[in-house]
């Protein structure tokens, strides 16, 4: 296996592994100036397998570097998502001495010809910025009679209440423990029957609070995964709800199918815990690939990567609260405008030819639409693939097309239209990040965001800025080049 081929693809900006396979984000946490990342891994092969906890620290969620694998398995078996925390009062006894890092992960028991499947939910703890881990010998600290599915723990301390949080996927629900001290663990509610898309399993909870923007107000929001199934095109996704929480019930207002994310290729996030008070944001990362392909994507050696941590917030859109993502300000560093395009028309029927030969690039767009039925951009990766992105004016529909990216032979799914409806088109704002594999479009400050993996020869060579059927006109707009 030659070099190229394991580099072919890999991303600039984003996490992936240096071999093997990746998926689900776990244990996402901030600790004495470090950002970690533990991730599902597979350190035999690039396919899916025995699951242990990857390793990775950053200082800034963009640059990473791999550390040695942090959890293997054991004879309670395979490690599948969990969450991390640190202990600062010390509730669980692990730490007598200062403030340590606690994993809260599943044990996954593969089923036999005598039994079925089992997962059970286990604990470690490391004295030294998760280096070395210590296994609880008391594990597994929480288990169900009946549930198969029973797994992802994600687990935060719950101030008003004075206890700990775990929110737990349960097959087509989700169920709320709490515990004073991380080992002892009480049922407190089951949520999602008769609410939500049950398209797939119920999978990677994670229960927060956000502000809304622009008021004091706060409200808590629940994510949950769906997994794939192959009677409908769109593969893994993740849905929210947004609501109350009283420490033992999640409350949900309104029940209309929300989704985080309108491309194939954001799954399993999650928020890191523990960052600073002072810092207040909260800061997502996915899993950027669709379980209906994780597998097949041609990357040679090494497979999947992660998206741009995004920082989340709500917003009032039309009377309706909505989750706003934003890539993390630490992006900016790595960045350079090369070209301001304000105050500039593109005619019906014309368009915007702008050369960018580069491994990374940012478009921020600021589209006013003069009666156009549709416009967009093409993105040219070389001279015979591009990526298309139309936003249609009758419709409110902005589409992402890749079926002539790259290299889109490895699933007949992958090249499908996808499609994500925005609230209006008079005015329209693309921030559009193309890094080796990937495009991640944020629409209206993140009002909207559609994550898409693709496998050209190059990132991108050109831009095109076009119209059909009226005008629009560019204001205030860039594009940027990764620095050298």
């Amino acid at each position: 296996m030659t070099t190229y081929k394991i580099e072919k693809y890999r991303p600039t900006l984003h996490f992936a592994p240096q071999k093997n396979w990746m998926n689900d984000p776990n244990g996402l946490i901030y600790f004495k100036g470090e950002y970690h990342l533990f991730f599902q891994h597979n350190p035999n092969d690039s396919i899916w397998g025995p699951m242990h906890w990857g390793h990775a620290v950053s200082k800034d969620m963009i640059t990473w570097e791999e550390l040695n694998i942090a959890l293997y398995p054991d004879e309670l078996g395979t490690i599948f998502s969990g969450s991390a925390v640190i202990d600062w009062d010390n509730t669980s006894g692990f730490f007598p001495d200062e403030p340590g890092m606690v994993a809260i992960f599943t044990h996954h028991l593969d089923e036999t010809e005598q039994t079925r499947a089992v997962q059970t939910q286990s604990l470690a703890y490391s004295h030294d910025q998760g280096r070395t881990w210590i296994k609880y010998d008391g594990n597994p600290v929480l288990k169900h009679a009946t549930k198969v599915d029973f797994r992802d723990p994600k687990v935060f301390w719950h101030d008003e209440t004075q206890k700990w949080i775990m929110t737990l996927a349960t097959g087509q629900t989700v169920t709320f423990y709490s515990s004073p001290n991380l080992i002892d663990w009480q049922f407190e509610s089951e949520f999602g029957e008769n609410i939500g898309s049950h398209d797939g399993v119920w999978e990677c909870p994670d229960l927060f609070e956000l502000t809304v923007e622009n008021s004091g107000e706060k409200k808590w929001v629940l994510f949950v995964s769906i997994g794939d199934d192959p009677r409908f095109d769109t593969g893994s996704r993740t849905q929210y709800f947004i609501g109350s929480f009283d420490g033992s019930t999640f409350s949900p207002e309104g029940d209309q199918v929300q989704w985080l994310d309108f491309g194939k290729d954001n799954y399993a996030g999650v928020s890191f815990s523990d960052i600073t008070k002072e810092d207040g944001r909260r800061i997502y990362l996915g899993w950027m690939s669709n379980w209906r392909y994780a597998n097949q994507v041609p990357t040679e050696g090494w497979r999947s990567q992660m998206t741009l941590p995004r920082v989340l917030t709500l917003r009032n859109v039309e009377d309706k609260l909505l989750v706003v993502q934003r890539p993390v300000r630490e992006l900016n560093q790595y960045f350079s405008r090369e070209i301001e395009i304000n105050d500039e028309s593109i005619k019906s029927e014309e368009s915007k030819t702008i050369k960018i030969d580069e491994s990374s690039v940012e478009i921020f767009l600021n589209i006013n639409n003069n009666q156009a039925k549709q416009f967009g951009v093409v993105l040219s990766h070389t001279q015979t693939q591009k990526t298309v992105i139309t936003i249609d004016s009758k419709t409110n529909l902005l589409t992402l097309d890749r079926k002539d990216s790259g290299d889109v032979a490895f699933s007949e799914n992958f090249p499908n239209l996808q499609k994500m409806k925005i609230h209006s088109t008079d005015q329209v704002s693309l921030r559009i990040i193309i890094d080796s594999s990937s495009i991640e479009v944020f629409v209206n400050d993140g009002v909207y965001a559609l994550t898409s993996l693709i496998y050209p020869d190059k990132a991108c060579e050109q831009i095109s800025i076009f119209s059909f059927d009226g005008d629009i006109r560019l204001t205030n707009s860039y594009i940027s080049a990764l620095n050298s």
